[in-house]
């Protein structure tokens, strides 16, 4: 296995009252102007650092996505799991996950009572773009290149059901029966952990279900029908609204993912809520694929890269960007969920960390 080549570290500086965030990044995106984008399983904000000096990040602004798309209320959280920049949007995705109730320790007839319930969050059924220019976000403005086309804030249909996501692929004869079942994220339900973003087309990476050993990936193209509203288009045979991809990953469920050139860099994890190694893996010319696929870990289709570096019970791996660091243009930008101790530099400032991408 490839051993990791850590290039350097960035020191992310937030605002003296979010010291919670640093504990909870779940993604992350460099826009073209510096800025990093970064998001969190626990709230409805999405953060934007600025760039201070080389590798350092502050100037924190904290952005209401309810200020920009409508969410269904104002208390169920979106459960950020992915964001990515294409064409002067930013884009995110919540989990579209179930969960489960928690015992809390206090009366064990209760606590059992708890772990029955089982909870839907309707803001996490969630994917949208927002116009960014500049570092500012925008219902609506021009865009910065092509002024005469106007950049529009849009989020895909929703439905009684979550979205028109979730209403195609409880037909789907892989994916419809763990939406059926009501079954949790945690316990290999549906589990959407990655997004990248080429124009109009999503590539979707689920953390859960895994099927056997393979991971999936799901490929839509979404459309404008209305200004606010994206709808899916027909890119699969038989009029279906969605591909998807097979991949062999060793049992490991997809956490992230990012565009590199034409390949797609994936980060893979343990499912549910197991401790163990993430692996990054690249998969060549995912635009090229015109149907659904299988895709062999011993394939020329699929690369392992490297490893990261494992600590239990923290430094869980959550975000990737490309990020240019000493002259390397492929180099590799990853944020943790439970940062180390070691990374909390203060109360509101962590360490991410920059891998070599051969």
């Amino acid at each position: 296995m490839p051993v990791p080549f850590l290039l350097s570290r960035v020191l992310l500086r937030f605002a003296e009252e979010s010291e919670d965030l640093l504990g909870e990044l779940s993604a992350v995106v460099r826009t073209p102007d510096g800025s990093l984008w970064v998001g969190s399983d626990e709230l409805n904000t999405i953060e934007r650092l600025s760039p201070i000096e080389p590798c350092v990040f502050g100037k924190h602004q904290s952005f209401e996505v309810g200020n920009f798309v409508p969410l269904l209320n104002q208390d169920d959280e979106i459960d950020i799991e992915g964001i990515d920049y294409s064409d002067s949007y930013l884009w995110i995705i919540g989990s579209h996950s179930l969960k489960r109730k928690k015992p809390k320790g206090r009366n064990s007839d209760k606590d059992i009572r708890r772990l029955a319930e089982i909870q839907r969050d309707l803001n996490r059924y969630l994917i949208a773009r927002i116009p960014v220019v500049e570092g500012e976000l925008y219902k609506t403005c021009p865009h910065p290149r092509h002024p005469d086309r106007e950049l529009i804030a849009a989020s895909l249909q929703r439905t009684e059901e979550g979205n028109q996501l979730i209403d195609v692929l409880k037909e789907d004869e892989h994916l419809g029966p763990y939406l059926s079942m009501l079954l949790p994220s945690k316990e290999n339900g549906f589990d959407i952990e990655g997004l990248a973003v080429r124009k109009n087309k999503l590539f979707i990476g689920l953390r859960g279900p895994v099927l056997q050993s393979w991971a999936i990936i799901l490929e839509i193209e979404v459309q404008e029908s209305e200004p606010g509203i994206l709808t899916l288009k027909t890119i699969g045979k038989d009029e279906k609204k969605y591909k998807k991809h097979f991949l062999e990953l060793n049992g490991l469920g997809i956490r992230e993912l990012c565009f590199c050139g034409e390949n797609l860099i994936i980060l893979a994890g343990p499912t549910m809520q197991l401790e163990g190694e993430m692996r990054l893996f690249r998969l060549k010319k995912v635009l090229e694929r015109s149907d659904d696929s299988l895709i062999w870990e011993t394939s020329d289709h699929l690369e392992v890269l490297f490893d990261l570096p494992f600590t239990i019970g923290s430094d869980h791996a959550e975000g990737l960007s490309l990020f240019p660091c000493l002259n390397q243009q492929n180099a590799l930008l990853v944020v943790y969920d439970l940062p180390d101790n070691r990374r909390r530099i203060a109360p509101n400032a962590v360490f991410a960390d920059v891998f070599l991408l051969e």
